[in-house]
């Protein structure tokens, strides 16, 4: 009965230092909302959604940006004074966020030849059935178009080359009209 009613009273204890944990992450958070929105949803399409993504592929991000293996001009100084448990915790906060369906308008034609480029390069070997991502590996199903076209534009170009090397050698065999196909195809993927 005493071991019980001790356990209940540690749990009632940690009840809201966890509130009060969601409400500090919530508050560092407030910062990224401009173009993220305040619920990982982002305010324009040529910024990623963040809801929903892997909280490892988004606190490695965070870490190249914070360690310069990824560069951007509103990112990486955003970054640079993260914390490592700032970027667990944001992570596991954005990580946390339902995604919401994407109002861009895919072209359904176009969505049909960007899955069968999707199904030639063999994208879920990396992405996973379904594309809902896994661990490093970003979920892109649902993702904006504008953000997925200007990332594997980046990778093609080379400007983006935090992959290990992956997304940037499949990127070589895409040209503009395979990378606009698979945005269609990529965004029509509902959450």
């Amino acid at each position: 009965m005493t071991a019980r009613l001790l356990f209940l009273l540690a749990l009632l204890a940690t009840v809201p230092a966890a509130a009060q944990d969601q409400e500090a992450v919530r508050a560092k958070a407030q910062v990224c909302a401009a173009c993220h929105g305040p619920d990982g949803n982002a305010v324009s399409p040529e910024y990623p959604n963040l809801a929903g993504q892997t909280w490892r592929y988004l606190y490695v991000q965070l870490k190249d940006f914070n360690e310069g293996r990824r560069s951007n001009p509103l990112m990486s100084p955003m970054a640079a004074n993260l914390s490592r448990e700032d970027m667990m915790a944001l992570a596991n906060f954005y990580a946390a966020q339902p995604l919401k369906p994407s109002a861009f308008k895919v072209d359904e034609t176009k969505a049909k030849a960007g899955k069968a480029k999707a199904d030639e390069t063999l994208c879920t070997m990396c992405h996973l059935g379904g594309f809902m991502g896994q661990n490093e590996i970003p979920r892109v199903a649902g993702q904006n178009y504008e953000y997925i076209v200007l990332q594997l534009k980046a990778f093609k170009a080379r400007t983006r080359t935090n992959d290990a090397g992956t997304m940037t050698s499949v990127a070589q065999t895409l040209n503009d009209t395979d990378i606009e196909n698979l945005g269609n195809y990529l965004t029509g993927l509902r959450p």
